[in-house]
């Protein structure tokens, strides 16, 4: 993981309002609370959109995309081969749909990019386990 590419991904996680922790994080855990930011913008986007509130529904779908857009950054294409690629094309194609999703005022992809987002975070919250299994030989 690039620490520089992290560092401009913390700072779009510092844009949402929540820095608490983040200074003392590791990598890990700031990949972490950079997925649970975007996905409460996302949730906060539909609940705008619900209510008919135009503008503060497309300012919290352009934090989930600059937040969506650090995560991508911080992703080492070099080194992480097939894995990051996915990511990196799965990370576009969230961009572009909340994009669409803002245009369309479709509250059915903001669900649908939100389940991508948690599904990634789900593998995610997983990797300290495993790391942890590979230590003891119990992969």
């Amino acid at each position: 993981m690039n620490m520089a590419k992290l560092h401009s991904a913390v700072q779009q996680y510092n844009k949402v309002g929540v820095s608490s922790g983040v200074e003392s994080a590791s990598p890990h855990r700031l990949i972490q609370m950079l997925m649970v930011g975007a996905l409460e913008k996302i949730n906060t986007a539909k609940g705008h959109m619900k209510r008919g509130e135009v503008s503060p529904k497309g300012g919290n779908i352009s934090w989930a995309i600059s937040i969506i857009d650090g995560l991508r950054a911080s992703l080492d294409l070099d080194t992480g081969g097939e894995i990051a690629q996915n990511l990196d094309d799965l990370y576009d194609y969230m961009t572009r749909r909340l994009a669409r999703a803002n245009v369309e005022n479709d509250a059915d992809i903001l669900d649908e990019v939100a389940s991508l987002l948690r599904s990634i975070k789900s593998s995610w919250d997983e990797v300290p386990a495993q790391i942890e299994r590979e230590k003891q030989g119990q992969v």
